[in-house]
């Protein structure tokens, strides 16, 4: 696994690299209708996430937190242990159960599903080239 000594030296100046985590096919379909203007990586659980954070070295990480394998909330705190500079949003519909834990884990914010195109583009602006 690369240490999170390497990942320092990464910039995120023009980094418009999206990690869409996301177990059902249908939505990280549509996320990625929805982002196509940036350049984008899946995962499809929370393993897969860390695995994929240190492969694509995104400036942010778009989590869903119910998965199989591992939670998002398991993966938002391995990829921060990694690098305790990335950029993790969680993107769920169970916000009002997980939201709390989400953020205690290092998230930035939650984006309750379901959302609109314009809403999902207005967090992910507010975190790349920041």
């Amino acid at each position: 696994m690369e240490s999170s000594k390497k990942l320092e030296n990464r910039s995120l100046i023009g980094n418009r690299r999206i990690l869409i985590v996301e177990d059902d096919a249908g939505l990280a379909e549509i996320l990625s209708l929805m982002l196509s203007d940036y350049d984008l990586a899946m995962a499809i659980d929370g393993e897969k996430a860390v695995q994929a954070y240190i492969k694509f070295r995104p400036a942010l990480v778009l989590m869903d937190i119910v998965m199989p394998k591992m939670s998002g909330v398991e993966a938002t705190k391995k990829i921060l242990e990694i690098d305790p500079e990335a950029r993790v949003v969680g993107v769920t519909a169970y916000g009002r159960k997980w939201r709390k834990d989400l953020l205690e884990a290092g998230a930035l914010e939650v984006i309750d599903k379901p959302f609109r195109k314009k809403d999902l583009i207005e967090v992910v602006e507010r975190y790349i080239d920041n």
